[in-house]
């Protein structure tokens, strides 16, 4: 891989089975320099600096969530060059309100992944709040789940 490091969002190409251990060392890379700005940004408060989500994932939710889903070993979606959905996984957007996201649990047509979607999003969701991310699980459009997703407590530490 070249260029800057950026989390699977599950709207990307699908990663070639010879850079798995490369993105694996780039994920746990990514989370250690998130857990060190959390831990430099705590403003003293102690605790553990993986329970609560810093000032940069709060402006940039997509993007954080799709890091800690990846670091947890949820597999994300991906898409070919056609935009056709070539793998299940989870899929992050930004929610409708700001400082938002949202996970759905997506695959090609056939794959099962409307049968996996409930199991699959409660372990993502769980994911997430080892993080300090409040997801909660719905229910939209023709009974498709979804996780809406927000940083734990107020904005300023």
């Amino acid at each position: 891989m070249s260029g800057a490091f950026a989390a699977a969002t599950g709207d990307g190409p699908p990663l070639p089975d010879l850079e798995a251990e490369q993105r694996s060392r780039e994920v746990r890379a990514a989370l250690d320099g998130l857990l060190q700005i959390r831990r430099v940004t705590a403003g003293g408060g102690g605790g553990d600096p993986a329970a609560r989500p810093a000032d940069w994932e709060r402006r940039q939710p997509v993007r954080a969530v799709a890091l800690l889903l990846e670091a947890a070993g949820r597999p994300p979606s991906a898409l070919d060059a056609s935009g056709t959905r070539v793998a299940t996984g989870y899929r992050v957007a930004a929610g409708e309100r700001p400082g938002t996201a949202v996970v759905a649990w997506l695959g090609p047509p056939g794959s099962g992944a409307a049968q996996e979607e409930e199991a699959a999003l409660r372990a993502c969701a769980a994911a997430l709040e080892r993080f300090g991310w409040d997801a909660l699980l719905y229910k939209g459009p023709r009974r498709h789940r979804f996780l809406e997703v927000e940083p734990v407590g107020p904005d300023i530490p």
